[in-house]
């Protein structure tokens, strides 16, 4: 949501309007209609149209419209109807307003407007095409593959607009705008990675969308300027430097009115990244089911464990190492039997992790202090085993 609340669409958006734009997965333009406007979430309920064409003027050039139906892959014929943020994008307009094709509360809730998405997959499912196509427009990549395809002497890509980067550990914005010049939306999820050269994306002129998640290495400077990236409609940051998130935040605030949606969530200050980037477990800070006075715990418990196991490696004699950490194991599944019981949150995915956690310090330790014993590994996992219940 916009982080101020308004009485009205920043954008002027009234129940009835029908709003068009640009479908780059039909190739033309498409429609929706405003249904209800909700001023406690800021959300518009909005419900496609099945019609496409040339750009409308007004509602005359769409004769007569109906509401779209989807029967593709899992839907049953309900109509493509949902709920989404009510700031107007600024690459779609209003046409002019109908009567309501629909007068019910939508059911669903959704993030960034797509018209046009749901209709080209209707119109390839009534054809008999059951699968997506492959475009050239879309690319999609791991941190790890796309640093490769960037470290080689190949020519850029500006068949690209919509580019998604995963699990990235670390990634250079200046060659990524060299290889990719024309992205539109761009998608950059981290693992706790480093983001370097980030000014450097004020280089994506067609820049529409940007979605940042768990990144870090950002500054004051690197902020977005309107003035560089002047179609950009949708910022959204989660978990990112609170420096870079609070220029962003200032920056793009006064650019809501003409049509830019701002989401930035959880700003991270430079103490909770450098205790958090090696803690294995990081992802369960607001996961559902874990609450964060558990998840608080659970990495103080995590830390105690990291500081012991590492005092056995670099103190202890050979012949006491595999009993003390067969101790340290019991204690760490003690605790953790103690954390479960209050909330009973530690289920399949959990308990990996908690395992993979004393992987992570055992190969820690041996990186600072050398090979332990070949036992001592499972002696920390025996310990955890004999008296763990979760």
């Amino acid at each position: 949501m916009p982080n101020r609340k308004q009485a009205a669409p920043p954008r002027p958006l009234v129940v009835g309007d029908v709003v068009a734009a640009h479908s780059r997965d039909l190739g033309e333009w498409t429609v929706a209609q405003i249904v209800q406007l909700d001023v406690d979430s800021q959300t518009a309920a909005v419900l496609e149209l099945d019609w496409s064409g040339p750009e409308p003027s007004s509602v005359a050039d769409l004769g007569d419209v109906v509401p779209l139906r989807l029967t593709h892959h899992s839907w049953n014929g309900g109509l493509s109807f949902c709920n989404q943020e009510w700031v107007l994008p600024r690459s779609h307009k209003v046409v002019g307003a109908i009567p309501l094709l629909h007068d019910k509360p939508a059911n669903c809730w959704t993030s960034g407007w797509h018209l046009g998405d749901q209709l080209a997959r209707q119109r390839r499912w009534d054809i008999g095409v059951r699968e997506d196509p492959v475009v050239a427009w879309k690319a999609d990549y791991t941190g790890d593959t796309v640093n490769e395809f960037l470290g080689r002497s190949t020519a850029p890509r500006p068949e690209v607009t919509q580019l998604t980067i995963r699990d990235i550990d670390s990634l250079d914005c200046a060659q990524l705008v060299q290889r990719f010049p024309e992205v539109a939306w761009l998608h950059l999820h981290g693992r706790l990675g480093l983001l370097s050269g980030a000014g450097e994306l004020n280089r994506l002129h067609s820049l529409q969308r940007i979605r940042i998640v768990d990144l870090f290495g950002m500054t004051r400077g690197d902020c977005l300027r309107p003035q560089r990236v002047p179609e950009l409609e949708s910022v959204d940051l989660y978990s990112v430097p609170a420096e870079y998130a609070s220029a962003m935040r200032s920056t793009w605030r006064r650019e809501i009115l003409a049509g830019t949606y701002v989401f930035i969530l959880r700003t991270r200050k430079p103490e909770w990244v450098a205790e958090n980037r090696s803690n294995p477990l990081r992802d369960w800070d607001g996961r559902e089911r874990i609450s964060a006075s558990t998840y608080k715990r659970a990495v103080t418990q995590y830390k105690t464990t990291r500081k012991a196991i590492l005092q056995v490696f670099a103190e202890e004699a050979a012949d006491v190492q595999l009993a003390c950490m067969e101790e340290i194991g019991r204690t760490y599944g003690e605790a953790f039997n103690a954390l479960d019981r209050r909330s009973g949150f530690i289920e399949t995915v959990e308990r990996e992790e908690l395992f993979a956690a004393l992987d992570h310090i055992v190969n820690e330790s041996e990186a600072l202090h050398g090979p332990a014993l070949e036992d001592a590994r499972d002696s920390l996992i025996s310990g955890v085993d004999s008296v763990r219940d979760w």
